[in-house]
């Protein structure tokens, strides 16, 4: 749910910091206030269309950020979160936006800088935002097979998942047909070019982890000079008269003498002769190292063209000399698959064929189960469309392409989603024939299909908050009533915001906001109030009667709340 919201130099608003419940959040004022303004401020924040308009006058950028969160790792954010590298904690999401005069939009999803499409991305399933006159998701025909998928879930993804394993297959089958059953000529050229690569990695002789050795052979002789002067230096300041050793050996004699006379000093003696004998031990290992020690000047040059050698082969191959090796038994493969084309292609077109078949057997069993939850999904919404009195409307889920349609598997457009193609279809008067519900255009009619359809998927796709934006314009009576009804029913499995004019859908909710203008030091400024129970009969009265508020328009105001109170909890 969306918890917290502000929003700073956004059109008329200088400043506003909302805490936000769970349930029904109905938005009142009068028109003009700027109840619309809020919900385009969050529209804004879930990635909608941006415009320097949008900044209040005299100031440079609009600020807008929100605190959501949600209950279970489920949620689909949780995977966009994931796949964008975002970090979660305790279920929590902030979105910031802000909008700077010269165009610019800084987007951020817990403090990371992402862009405006990731943010949409994470938006949409965060946030459902619904105008009368919007085509949202339920009216976008190219979704209503995933929202039929939604509705199904039980049963329905256990045998997507089994579909897309063997599409996957199919998929990379049928890539690997169309390679090899390309012109001869191109194939011709690709395996000559192959040929002449694996000739060129595997003359090169390479060995594992050679680079590295050959690197730390070259340093050793790059820096020979030094290396030698620095065994020599130590060498003679053990060896020789005078010289450390040398020395040594007279502290050993003294400290023989010393030990003889007093036992104490015995294992001051033994201390000394381990010194001298290690260093007797150095001395002549040093002497071998200077001895051994030889400067090959053309050893460096080998070392250095074989590792531009090398290095060309990374260029071309691969960044290390395991990617080059890997790349050469790629190669190796791709040439004995061509060498061998016509047999390959022949298993390939097998495997296609089996394929073919399981997916169909797959798609048709999907497509069964489609038909059937469509069945369900039709006597579904035609019981919310009665509970809206649209009890003559016919709601039907077309399917324009199913296994049916083909005798031939070859015909098949197998996609990844399955073999069929659905779409919402309507009639919202008696004899009228069924129409894709993208064309209803009636305001008040498309108000009421949209809640019927919206209170059946708001339990299937896990959106945070919907938002409805005057959706309930052109009803009145008895309509109104059961609108206000469904909303507040959609309201107890996901959070919901509710700019309306009926007096009935304020009294339905469990929060209510009133949202009036002021003026203030010669500005304007939109200010948010959350309304005691008195104050909220006070307002539901005005929108009753409008300006004038008499005591039978509070007495009114009072049924109406009771009214809800024994709707919601019955």
């Amino acid at each position: 749910m969306l918890q917290e919201l502000t929003i700073r130099n956004f059109a008329i608003i200088d400043e506003l910091n909302l805490s936000f419940e769970k349930g029904l959040t109905a938005l009142t004022g009068e028109t003009g206030a700027g109840k619309s303004i809020i919900i385009d401020a969050i529209h804004l924040l879930v990635g909608g269309r941006g415009s320097v308009e949008f900044i209040r006058h005299g100031e440079k950028k609009a600020e807008i950020e929100g605190l959501f969160t949600i209950k279970n790792n489920e949620h689909p954010c949780v995977e966009r979160a994931r796949e964008f590298g975002i970090e979660m904690e305790d279920g929590m999401i902030v979105l910031h936006r802000d909008i700077s005069v010269n165009g610019k939009n800084v987007c951020r999803i817990n403090g990371k800088l992402v862009t405006i499409s990731v943010l949409r991305e994470f938006g949409s399933t965060l946030v459902d935002i619904h105008g009368q006159h919007e085509h949202q998701e339920l009216m976008n025909e190219s979704l209503h097979l995933q929202l039929l998928d939604q509705f199904g879930k039980s049963e329905i993804e256990k045998a997507i998942e089994n579909y897309s394993e063997i599409y996957k297959n199919y998929e990379q089958t049928l890539s690997r047909l169309k390679k090899l059953s390309e012109n001869e000529q191109q194939m011709a050229h690709r395996l000559d070019l192959i040929q002449f690569q694996l000739r060129e990695i595997q003359n090169a002789d390479l060995q594992l982890n050679e680079d590295e050795q050959l690197l730390d052979e070259k340093r050793k002789l790059m820096n020979f000079e030094r290396l030698f002067d620095s065994l020599k230096t130590s060498f003679e300041a053990l060896q020789g008269e005078q010289r450390g050793l040398d020395w040594i050996s007279l502290l050993m004699t003294q400290m023989e003498t010393a030990a003889e006379l007093n036992k104490e000093y015995e294992p001051m003696l033994e201390s000394v002769s381990n010194c001298f004998y290690t260093l007797e031990d150095i001395t002549r290992n040093l002497s071998d190292a200077l001895d051994h020690l030889e400067f090959e000047p053309d050893r460096l040059n080998e070392i250095e063209n074989r590792l531009n050698e090398i290095n060309q082969l990374k260029r071309k191959y691969g960044q290390s000399i395991q990617g080059i090796l890997e790349y050469g038994a790629k190669i190796e493969e791709e040439i004995e698959t061509i060498t061998n084309r016509e047999s390959h292609i022949e298993k390939l077109q097998k495997r296609l064929s089996t394929l073919q078949k399981d997916l169909f057997l797959e798609g048709k069993q999907l497509s069964d189960l489609r038909r059937r939850w469509a069945k369900r999904l039709t006597d579904a919404i035609s019981n919310e469309l009665k509970q809206l009195y649209m009890d003559k409307t016919i709601f039907e889920v077309k399917f324009h392409q199913s296994a049916e349609n083909y005798l031939d598997m070859q015909d098949i457009p197998f996609r990844k989603d399955g073999l069929d193609s659905v779409e919402f279809y309507i009639s919202t008067n008696p004899g009228e024939p069924l129409k894709p519900l993208v064309k209803v255009a009636s305001g008040g009619e498309l108000s009421r299909i949209m809640l019927a359809l919206k209170t059946i998927f708001s339990k299937h796709q896990g959106i945070t908050s919907i938002i409805f934006d005057e959706v309930d314009t052109g009803v009145s009576g008895r309509v109104a009533q059961a609108i206000a009804e469904k909303i507040q029913q959609i309201s107890v499995d996901s959070q919901v915001f509710c700019i309306s004019h009926l007096p009935q859908v304020a009294a339905m909710a469990d929060t209510h906001l009133f949202i009036k203008k002021e003026t203030a030091g010669g500005r304007t400024r939109t200010s948010v109030q959350q309304l005691s129970p008195e104050e909220k009969i006070t307002e539901i009265g005005r929108m009753i009667s409008g300006v004038e508020i008499t005591d039978v328009t509070k007495e009114h105001a009072k049924e109406l709340i009771e009214l809800a109170y024994t709707i919601k909890t019955t």
